[in-house]
């Protein structure tokens, strides 16, 4: 397990590295100026599970900015810079827990040495993040393209220049939208570093593409024993990608808590609106700090049955549902009472689970 080998980083009072628990991130997708706005963003990730949040710095006002989101926030901030070194310092100076930057395009060795210098003395780690989509002309000539030869050669040539400024508080990100290549690249770059890696597919696309595509590709690389930390990135709303991460985490068997829905994708069989009825189940079970499992089926025949492996489920009828317990029927109620009784069975799971 190459995770278990990675060097301990701090990043805030957040830990990875060192088999530490792998770390759910997502970006804000709305102006780092608009103060408002992005800690209304960054409160409702943080109550979906987002465990790191990053903001981009594109301006001098944004890096300000950064200093009044972190008094309301609660997860570390990263400061996301592309080209001006400037701006990095700005984002470390205003409380920047940690920065991401492509030691390549930041302005030069000079400029790069400044960039580290403000980092060392806040004792803040650096994300080099380099991304298939700007690999460098003479490595793309070198592996006739764009390979995971060239990405990993790329991001080891970064880290270098970070460490030949004397400093080794670094995370490794490496990126591509193409999925088998981003599997290889990780595959590449595992041996031969120890610094922490964090895994995404990048531009992955919409919430229904890219769940696919994240799915796949992370799934491939976290079950080699890779990544650290991680993010589903998807065009929609970013509490999409908390949700995505945490179910991807968990069907690994890498991270336990929360309660698991699983349905049944219904048939001809089914009397009920039983779409609906899943939908505002994941919903209702979102915020129960429970590790169980529950089964919502459309089907009054075979829903025992079905649901059986779960702890508890609620199996639809004609007008009516079955409440089951580990494939037992406890009681039948009219289906408008289905999602009511199963939120009080959740919200008394305890009680309920001792006979109190």
């Amino acid at each position: 397990m190459y995770r278990e080998n990675t060097k301990i980083i701090h990043i805030g009072d957040r830990v990875i590295g060192g088999g530490n628990p792998i770390l759910i991130q997502s970006m804000t997708n709305v102006a780092t100026e608009d103060t408002d706005r992005c800690v209304e963003q960054i409160l409702r990730l943080e109550d979906a599970g987002c465990e790191i949040i990053r903001c981009t710095v594109p301006t001098l006002e944004a890096a300000e900015s950064l200093s009044r989101i972190k008094q309301r926030i609660h997860i570390p901030l990263v400061a996301d810079i592309h080209f001006d070194h400037k701006m990095a310092i700005a984002a470390i100076e205003n409380g920047a827990d940690k920065i991401r930057i492509n030691p390549g395009n930041i302005g030069g060795k000079e400029k790069l040495e400044e960039v580290v210098k403000a980092a060392k003395e806040h004792n803040i780690p650096i994300r080099v993040g380099v991304n298939s989509g700007s690999l460098e002309k003479d490595l793309v000539e070198k592996y006739g393209g764009v390979t995971a030869k060239g990405i990993v050669e790329s991001a080891l040539d970064k880290v270098h220049m970070i460490e030949d400024c004397g400093y080794d508080n670094i995370v490794i990100s490496i990126k591509s939208s193409d999925v088998l290549m981003c599997v290889e690249a990780h595959k590449l770059i595992a041996p031969k570093t120890v610094y922490p890696l964090h895994v995404g597919i990048t531009e992955s696309g919409t919430v229904t593409s890219g769940n696919i595509k994240s799915a796949i590709g992370l799934g491939l690389i976290l079950n080699e024993g890779i990544g650290d930390t991680i993010r589903v990135s998807l065009t929609g709303d970013p509490v999409e990608e908390i949700k995505s991460a945490k179910l991807i985490l968990r069907t690994l068997g890498l991270r336990k808590g929360g309660i698991e829905v699983v349905s049944c994708p219904t048939c001809g069989r089914t009397k009920i609106d039983m779409i609906s009825l899943a939908n505002k189940v994941e919903t209702m079970v979102a915020g129960i700090p429970l590790d169980i499992k529950v089964a919502v089926m459309g089907c009054a025949v075979n829903g025992p049955g079905e649901a059986k492996e779960a702890d508890i489920g609620i199996a639809g009828g004609n007008g009516e549902g079955l409440l089951i317990k580990k494939g037992q029927i406890i009681k039948k109620v009219p289906e408008d009472k289905l999602l009511d009784v199963l939120k009080e069975e959740l919200l008394n799971w305890d009680n309920n689970k001792t006979g109190a």
